[in-house]
Parts: C-alpha cells; structure tokens; sequence
C-alpha cells in the first residue's frame, strides 16, 4: 500500500516508522529542510504518562483569572475577534468539570502508557543516545497549588500510577540541586517511572531509521490541498522545487498539527484544534553539583525543567490568541523566573536559546487518532503539549487501523468520533 504522511515532527515521523515496519511503502512530506523543526523541536522533553493531564481541569480558569495580570504567568491571554477562539474556549470550559476531567486524563494517559510500553520495545531494538534521563519530580509552592492538583493525585492513585508525595527535604533528597533554590517548595509529587528525553534529538534518529528501512522523505515541500475524488482520497498536491504536483496514494495520513485543521476544512472534516502557543530556554550546564539530574515541574507556573545531558531545557507557558511564532518577552521572563528560583547557579542565564511553538490543542486534551470519514484519509494530530509522550503509541495505532490490524489499547474516547456524538 503507497502511504503518504503529512508531518515531519515526531508524529508523523513514528507513524511513518510503523506504517514501513508493517509493509507499507511510505512518503513523509515536510515543509521544513529536516525533521522536528517546528512544534517538536524545542518541547519540554517529558515522558510522564503518569502527569498527562488536560489544561481543561477544576479550578483552572480561577487559576488563570489569578495569574492573568502577573508578571509570570503560566497563560497569557490575548482575546481576538475570531468566532474560532471563542467556540474552543467554550468547549474547554465544558470540560474543566471535574467528571469530565477524570475522563479525559484516563483517555489521555491511556495512549501515553501505551505509548511509553512502544518506546521501549523500540528502544531495545535501536538503541542510541537522546539525553534520556528517569523520574519526574512536580514541586508545589502553596497550599493552593496542593489543592488544585488534588483531583489529579485521586486518578493517579484509582490507577495504580506509582508514584510518591513527598516532603521539601524529600525533594532535595531526589534532586540535591535543590539545595540553591531560593526558597524551598512546600512539598512535592515524585513519579518515579516518568522519564525524559530529547524530542527533536530522538526523532532525527528515528528518521535516520525510518531511511534504512525504506521510507521517503520530501523536505521543503508545501502541501497545497488533498485529491479527494469519489469520497476517497486519492493523493496530495504539492509545490516543491520541483514545481506544483499531485502525488498518487493508496492512503494519507494527517499528522501536520495546527495547520491540519485548513488542509481538512475543505473536505467537511472539522477538527476542534486551536495553537497554543508554547515556550522554551534551552541552556549549557555551567555546575553540574548544581543542576536538576532529570526532570522536574514547577506546578504553580506550570513550568518544566529538563536535564538532557549538558544541557537544561526551562518549557513552559501558554498563550491564547496570537498564532504567530514570535517570542513574546513576558513568557521568556517566567521561563527564566523559574530557572532562577530552583536552580540559580545550574547555568548562565545570558546563553540561553530562545524557542516558540504552536501547539495543536483540543479542548478536552486527549488526540484524534483514526478515521475521519473520507475514505483512506487518517488524522494523528491533537496531542496539545504531549506529542513527545504519545507519539509512538499514536503512530502504532493509527498504522495498526490503515493496515486493518487489531490496535492494542480501546480507542473510546481518542477518535473524531466524540466530537460527532
């Protein structure tokens, strides 16, 4: 079967890589010169499918009414005329009730495990180096901060998640770096079987993969529209160098993030995704004694810190309303506050490289992996700021469905299918 994948970031990368692994003869067609260049270049790093949860989560908008006016601020809020902001605005409000919040975090840390269960298994047959370290320390400054992530510590223990509350000196014991913070937390919530690693690193290797194994890569090609004739698709026209051209296949997969949603509105397919904007430092390691070992989640200022080797990768913030990948200096503030506060000898605040991307939210959290209703055209796109965490686990079920093998996990709950009920 002649594929087509649409996304060169770690999603479409790891579908790409399963779809060859079950026979497949597979295209990825990417806009930019390499993989990972856009919205999986300069994430936190984290695999925590034990920490996955939607923004869409009790006392989350009170949250934000709180932070709004602050100089660091997990969420900047830029309202627009866009009717599309708005409606996705509601629905996420729709959402932060606290049944549908259990739901949606059980739905999204399912493709997670199951993902992290697929990176292993391939890790064991490729392993290379992308900064990989283990557990995931979330510190908490207050006793709000203690109280809104309580809803979250209840599925975490109806699970069977492991994990740990743990005290401030508890903390320091995980993380001796702590020593230097300014203040110490008040307490905090270790996850041992979490990890982290290098998204942009891990996919340049996996694509390195993909090419000995066979599949295609077409950089610095623009995809125009999809050639959908008959209620089926039947290819996707480009414009490279080479000039404008239809590229014949026998299925497509739509694995492009925010910019999914204008590729698919023509063909009647509404996707609820809205960009969130996400912001990165990334920093060498100037005292090794002094710097976090793994990774580690500041819950208050939703903001991670993340060890990938030499280096220190400060993620966080969420921007509403401005979908252009400008950096916007009150972001890079908080990203640095937080730096300073735990770790304020760990590096030189002046050498850090400054990232931004759009993130593809849906309201609820969870990805739509699957069908669409267009005959041989499947969506893998949604995953918001977990992409890193679920992208082996989507590309496998989504390859399992185009190939009509059986996925491994339910998929209730991750398809289109629950924005159509």
């Amino acid at each position: 079967m002649k594929t087509i994948v649409l996304g060169g970031g770690v999603i479409g990368v790891a579908t790409a890589f399963y779809l060859r692994q079950q026979g497949c003869d597979v295209t990825l067609i990417e806009r930019e010169p390499d993989v990972a260049l856009s919205t999986s270049f300069g994430n936190a790093g984290v695999i925590a499918p034990g920490y996955v949860t939607p923004w869409a989560a009790p006392g989350m908008p009170t949250k934000i009414l709180k932070y709004l006016f602050k100089p660091a601020s997990p969420l900047i809020f830029r309202p627009t005329l866009d009717p599309a902001q708005w409606r996705w605005i509601a629905r996420w409000l729709r959402e932060c009730d606290l049944e549908r919040f259990r739901v949606n975090k059980q739905r999204m840390q399912r493709i997670a495990y199951y993902s992290r269960d697929c990176l292993h298994e391939f890790r064991r047959s490729h392993p290379f180096d992308y900064g990989r370290s283990q557990g995931y320390l979330q510190l908490f400054r207050s006793e709000y901060d203690v109280e809104l992530a309580q809803p979250a510590l209840t599925v975490l223990r109806d699970a069977g998640i492991a994990h740990r509350q743990v005290s401030a000196e508890q903390c320091v014991e995980i993380e001796p770096g702590l020593r230097w913070a300014r203040e110490a937390p008040l307490s905090g919530l270790y996850l041992p079987d979490d990890e982290a690693g290098d998204c942009a690193r891990f996919t340049r290797e996996l694509r390195a993969v993909c090419e000995r194994n066979g599949v295609q890569f077409r950089f610095d090609t623009t995809i125009k529209s999809l050639d959908v004739q008959g209620g089926a698709v039947r290819g996707v026209r480009v414009e490279s160098n080479r000039g404008v051209e239809t590229m014949p296949a026998d299925a497509v997969v739509v694995a492009l993030g925010v910019d999914s949603a204008a590729l698919l509105a023509p063909l009647g397919v509404k996707v609820p995704l809205y960009p969130v904007k996400g912001y990165s430092a990334t920093l060498p390691i100037t005292d090794e004694e002094k710097a976090p070992r793994a990774a580690l989640m500041d819950e208050s200022l939703k903001t991670a810190i993340t060890r990938f080797g030499n280096n220190l990768r400060v993620a966080g913030t969420a921007e509403l309303g401005n979908g252009r990948t400008t950096l916007r200096e009150q972001a890079l503030q908080t990203l640095m506050k937080v730096l300073k506060d735990w770790f304020p000898h760990a590096a030189n605040p002046t050498s850090a490289h400054f990232w931004v991307g759009r993130r593809p939210m849906t309201p609820d959290g969870a990805p739509l992996l699957g069908a669409c209703g267009v005959d041989n055209l499947w969506l893998n796109l949604g995953h918001g700021s977990t992409g890193w965490a679920m992208s082996m686990g989507s590309g496998r079920v989504v390859a399992d469905l185009m190939t009509q093998r059986e996925p491994e996990i339910d998929l209730e709950g991750l398809t289109l299918a629950r924005y159509r009920g």
